[in-house]
């Protein structure tokens, strides 16, 4: 049983954990009385309702209850995720009573997940699980088997295609965005959140980014991660771009301009490709430069280099193909 302490104003405090934040805090529930033992019997009530709480309440109760004590520490963007989690892919594992959910149910949840999802996002659903299960089932040690990562295929906008995308949106609301992402790089959220007071000059400071709240609604927040918040220099040509706005330089929300990004890549004949390519585009030319990965990651944003290498390692195959196509074309001279 939990002992209460004087404090000094003349009454008793006892404090219980209550569960560990995002960034490792340790959280406690205080019950504060006139005497040592109404603060200890308050404390023991407590105990005994929060077991009876356990034993009955089910995954989705504590899910969404990790959630909201967590909200203030979560970016917007993972409050919706973890959301999504709950109603599109738990609905029926977020049944079961979180006191008698096992390693083999787990693992089952994850088999069915697997046929229809991919890798990637049964790997985070799965991380979701845990970090609930971590908080109200700590003794619970998870050793799940989970579906092996297939690296994402990413595709690379050559220096033709920028080019001839850039014919195609230049006078028109597209052409500030794809040169914001081209020569930056700036993702779609931070390109729509850009305000003309974080610009200096050539200088952009990106300090926000729009998002989609688990209501659905497009909200302005600061960066996800401590690398998102960075400072652009960008060549005057765009800095050009972007003199004479105020407000957010950008009218646009990140759906219009994948939408609109959509549309103009059907009208020029380019193949299919994310908005979001265009930054590979910048990185692999930063990359071909010689310039080192520490400021290509500083200037995009990136806090870890894993996209960087999946970057450089479709830049290198393309390059084998030609060497391949090269050794090839030489030895054909020997054929007798």
């Amino acid at each position: 049983m939990a002992t209460a302490r004087k404090l000094p104003s003349g009454s008793w405090r006892v404090q219980l954990y209550d569960y560990t934040d995002e960034k490792g805090k340790r959280h406690y529930r205080s019950f504060t009385a006139s005497t040592k033992k109404q603060a200890e019997l308050l404390a023991a009530q407590y105990n005994i309702e929060e077991k009876r709480i356990q034993s009955e309440g089910t995954f989705l109760e504590y899910a969404e209850r990790y959630i909201s004590q967590r909200t203030s520490v979560l970016s917007a963007s993972t409050v919706r995720e973890y959301t999504g989690y709950l109603h599109r892919h738990l609905t029926k594992f977020g049944k079961n009573k979180i006191a008698r959910i096992t390693q083999e149910d787990v693992q089952e949840e994850v088999n069915i997940l697997a046929k229809g999802l991919s890798p990637k996002t049964v790997r985070n659903v799965h991380g979701f699980i845990s970090a609930v299960l971590a908080a109200y089932r700590p003794e619970l040690a998870l050793h799940t088997i989970l579906p092996k990562n297939i690296p994402p295929k990413l595709y690379i906008p050559t220096e033709s295609e920028i080019q001839r995308l850039m014919e195609y949106v230049k006078d028109t609301r597209l052409e500030l965005p794809v040169l914001l992402a081209a020569f930056g790089p700036m993702r779609r959220g931070e390109i729509c959140a850009l305000r003309a007071e974080n610009i200096d000059g050539c200088v952009v400071h990106v300090c926000e980014n729009m998002v989609l709240n688990k209501d659905n609604q497009w909200i302005i927040k600061a960066p996800k991660s401590y690398a998102g918040d960075r400072y652009i220099e960008y060549p005057q040509f765009v800095a050009d771009k972007w003199k004479g706005r105020s407000g957010r330089i950008v009218e646009m929300k990140p759906s219009q301009i994948s939408d609109h990004f959509a549309d103009v890549l059907k009208k020029a004949g380019l193949p299919k490709f994310r908005f979001h390519d265009i930054r590979h585009f910048s990185a692999s030319i930063q990359h071909a430069m010689g310039i080192p990965d520490a400021y290509i990651m500083e200037r995009g944003g990136w806090k870890n280099d894993g996209v960087l290498k999946q970057v450089y390692r479709h830049a290198l195959s393309d390059q084998s193909k030609q060497m391949n196509k090269k050794l090839n074309d030489y030895f054909q001279n020997y054929a007798t």
